[in-house]
């Protein structure tokens, strides 16, 4: 399935139907008099969050929405029947704009939250309802309100608990792969992921969700390389592992770029609080890691946590100071004898 988290769509609500001019007319009944009915309330265009969903791709295909309008009223006091609601169903974390793009409208964060975005017309009145002692034989009636519509951007912020942030080829894919069932593109090459990935981690009878994002490189925010369009992803995160190749650029250089790019995004991204993660160390020796390690401190680095995200190593006491920055999880049944992930390491923080 393609992964598209914008979509533009048009929704239109339904007009209320309208009232009727009628009057009875039967034989042997001596009083006749206004009997028409009134108009059917048109449908509501409501959008509902639904689990299992993480992608807006069906909005690439239908972007006309219109519910349906009320039916009009109809002699011998029939009122009309009302418009059914039109009911969109999108992914939990989706948020709806409006058509300029910066006023949010709607933000659905919990599966079942069911939002009512444009109310159907009222029912025009008919006849019937005009009758009075001095007006016997009323001939107004009330043509329904009509239908509300509008443009609305859809824009999907993935829920996750910890967002991965680095440089492209940094080794993300291949980390994400290491400590959950995801199966994430990995190259030897840069942008190999070129769309949000999550998974879930399980982690000392604990659980959360993991958001990457492609690699970010100097003039993101401008739009260079893949952009910044992928950072809403991450906005709604607890804590960002920010990821360092060892093997590859200065890692102070690689820091920087990337805490540049995430203070031009703003949106509260460089406030959140930060493991940095020093990775690929089966590549360079412990002297070369504690050295990387230290220049890290020194640009004001509190903690540097050095892992392998192919072997494995140093991952447990990374996951560990996730689990610190995380609210209670779910607890989760593991079987007798399993292991946690990288329990045969050894690393610690340095």
């Amino acid at each position: 399935m393609h992964f598209l988290d914008q979509a533009k769509i048009y929704i239109r609500s339904g007009a209320g139907g309208p009232g009727a001019v009628s009057f009875r007319r039967e034989k042997y009944v001596e009083y006749g008099g206004p009997d028409g009915g009134n108009g059917g309330r048109g449908g509501d265009v409501v959008f509902e969050a639904v689990a299992g969903l993480n992608t807006l791709i069906d909005f690439r295909y239908t972007q006309h929405f219109k519910a349906q309008r009320g039916v009009q009223g109809m002699g011998k006091n029939r009122n009309g029947a009302a418009g059914n609601d039109i009911v969109i169903k999108v992914p939990v974390g989706t948020q709806v704009l409006d058509d300029d793009r910066e006023t949010v409208l709607i933000d659905l964060t919990e599966a079942g939250q069911r939002v009512v975005l444009l109310e159907g017309g009222l029912g025009g009145r008919g006849n019937a309802s005009y009758k009075t002692s001095t007006n016997r034989a009323p001939r107004q009636h009330q043509p329904g309100m009509p239908f509300e519509e509008m443009y609305v951007w859809l824009r999907l912020k993935l829920l996750a608990d910890v967002g991965l942030v680095g440089l492209p080829n940094a080794g993300k894919s291949t980390f994400i792969n290491q400590i959950t069932n995801t199966k994430a593109k990995v190259g030897d090459y840069a942008f190999t992921t070129l769309r949000p990935q999550l998974g879930v981690v399980r982690h000392k009878h604990r659980e959360f969700v993991l958001a990457d994002i492609p690699g970010l490189i100097a003039g993101a925010a401008d739009g260079a390389g893949v952009g910044d369009r992928f950072l809403g992803h991450i906005e709604r995160c607890r804590v960002l592992i920010h990821l360092i190749d060892a093997n590859g650029v200065d890692p102070v250089e690689a820091l920087d770029v990337v805490e540049e790019e995430l203070a031009a995004y703003g949106a509260g991204l460089d406030d959140k609080p930060r493991l940095v993660v020093l990775n690929k160390i089966d590549l360079i020796d412990t002297e070369l890691v504690r050295a990387f390690s230290k220049e890290l401190r020194a640009a004001g680095v509190a903690k540097v946590f050095p892992i392998s995200g192919a072997t494995g190593k140093g991952i447990t006491a990374l996951l560990n100071a996730v689990l610190e920055y995380l609210p209670a999880a779910t607890v989760t049944e593991r079987p007798a004898g399993e292991r946690e992930e990288g329990d045969e390491t050894t690393w610690s923080p340095i």
